[in-house]
């Protein structure tokens, strides 16, 4: 006869399982088929009179089983001590993840879910899951009501549960509002450019699958007939404004899209709360006890029409793609005075440790800028040159690629003008960049260490690279090309008494 030993105050549930929202049940079959449809489609075209169409129908069919059965199985609670999901019908999973590991709670309301008020909410620890990339180790609940996502992150970031019957929150203070005069900036993103070259190359991939000429497409024949005695000039400034409109309108559409509604408050428990999105919602949390500083992204052409973004260094946020995918980004493009009074606001300070002097990088820095930008456009241009020698490319390319070394030099200084680094206060403040500039605040009391490094080409010009890891944001973020005398001090500054030991032992050398 055996006894249980009763639970411990660790054991204790919180509540009991929950399932996911059946309502999901009429959007997953519908979006299992879509998703097969191109399988669906082949076999039976391809498998016509020999039977293959009945593989097309199989997989299908078992698509939709695995994705019914995934809303059926799927269920999950909150312990006293981790979050616990359960899923499969054949093939049991169930994983649990430690609730002082919980870092994110991401908040998604793609047009599948707003169709039934439901939303979609991700549980994130901030790290990476052995063989599975980034976002391996969170956990998805794909299916849930709005009033459930509001109770998972307030149980799963405040540890504290929802009460119906208990008085109404504090107001949540209002840090910072899209304003519609910033669509202004949406041009200078060049967002649009990327979603042009995604088209052109999908279609450009399709014809050459098809084996379809564009001179032999009527409309396009026509074109080209039409400008074969048009001066190349007038060819080539015509191209460059339509180009220009087509991304400028792509890419106010892309802005209002993706920050129709942006807000940034501060919620009571000492959280900021991003929402943001038009057709596809998005709302994130940030515990301002794990926010480790902040990032001003400047990209060439947002910094000549004096706007930035910015983005928050936090644990357990993860960099996105763009910059504005990110879960942490905290102002979407804007004017950059704005983005310095929000950083200021959100970092609880008197000023923007971002817009503080920096010291200058030696002259040996500008001399491996010009080196690497100017080196980079020749040998592109002798590439191409080896190419038309072979009579594969035109002669004129290799010059075009010559007359870039001007830009080139331009580049490579400006890149050595945006360089600094400086130490003020509590904040290890770094830039770089001049295509993508880029000036980040971090707390000295985030550095989980300090890393010097030089490569031979550093050795020989007596520079160094001082790597400052971090538990959050990227993970490290550097302080590039800086004389080594004065990385060393600033390194010793920003972590007092790391270093020590290592310098006395080189000085005893």
């Amino acid at each position: 006869m055996s006894t249980e030993t009763p639970p411990t105050v660790e054991e204790t549930v919180l509540d009991p399982w929950h399932r996911l929202d059946r309502r999901m049940l009429l959007i997953r079959p519908v979006l299992d088929v879509v998703k097969s449809l191109p399988v669906l489609i082949g076999t039976v075209i391809l498998g016509r009179g020999n039977g293959w169409e009945w593989v097309g129908l199989a997989i299908t069919a078992l698509t939709v089983f695995v994705g019914i059965s995934h809303v059926l199985t799927s269920r999950y609670r909150i312990t006293a001590d981790q979050v616990e999901w359960t899923t499969g019908l054949l093939l049991r999973k169930h994983r649990a993840i430690p609730l002082d590991r919980v870092r994110t709670v991401d908040v998604t309301s793609e047009p599948k879910h707003r169709l039934f008020s439901l939303s979609a909410v991700r549980i994130g620890t901030g790290r990476h899951s052995h063989g599975q990339g980034p976002g391996g180790d969170q956990l998805v609940l794909d299916a849930v009501s709005a009033t459930e996502a509001h109770r998972l992150r307030t149980v799963l970031l405040h540890r504290k549960e929802v009460v119906a019957t208990e008085a109404a929150p504090p107001p949540e203070q209002v840090v910072a509002e899209v304003d519609r005069k910033w669509l202004r900036y949406a041009p200078f993103t060049l967002s649009g450019l990327a979603v042009v070259g995604a088209v052109f190359a999908t279609v450009w991939h399709f014809a050459h699958q098809l084996n379809i000429d564009p001179e032999n497409v009527g409309p396009l024949r026509d074109l080209l007939d039409g400008l074969a005695n048009t001066a190349v000039w007038l060819i080539v400034v015509v191209a460059a404004v339509g180009l220009l409109v087509v991304v400028s309108l792509l890419s106010v559409g892309g802005y209002v899209l993706s920050f129709w509604n942006f807000r940034l408050t501060r919620e009571s428990e000492g959280t900021l709360h991003i929402r943001r999105g038009l057709i596809t919602t998005r709302s994130v949390s940030i515990e301002e006890d794990r926010l480790r500083g902040v990032e001003v992204k400047e990209p060439l052409p947002l910094r000549m029409a004096g706007g930035a973004r910015l983005t928050a260094i936090a644990g357990g946020l993860r960099e996105g793609k763009g910059g504005d995918k990110g879960g942490g980004l905290l102002l979407p493009p804007a004017p950059i005075g704005r983005v310095h009074e929000v950083a200021t606001d959100v970092l609880r300070e008197n000023f923007d440790p971002a817009t503080v002097p920096l010291n200058r990088h030696p002259r040996r820095a500008l001399n491996r800028r010009l080196t690497r930008a100017v080196g980079g456009v020749l040998v592109l241009a002798a590439a191409l040159f080896g190419l038309a020698w072979i009579d594969f490319l035109p002669w004129w390319m290799w010059q075009v690629a010559l007359g870039l070394v001007p830009f080139a030099v331009i580049v490579g200084w400006d890149r050595y003008r945006n360089l600094g680094h400086a130490i003020v206060g509590r904040y290890l403040v770094s830039r770089s960049g001049s295509l993508a500039r880029s000036t980040v605040a971090i707390r000295r009391e985030g550095l989980i260490g300090i890393v010097v490094s030089r490569s031979f080409f550093q050795r020989r010009g007596g520079l160094i690279t001082v790597v400052a890891p971090i538990a959050a944001g990227k993970g490290a973020y550097s302080v590039v090309d800086v004389d080594e005398s004065a990385g060393l001090a600033m390194a010793e500054q920003a972590a007092p008494g790391l270093l020590t030991p290592f310098l006395l032992r080189t000085a005893q050398r």
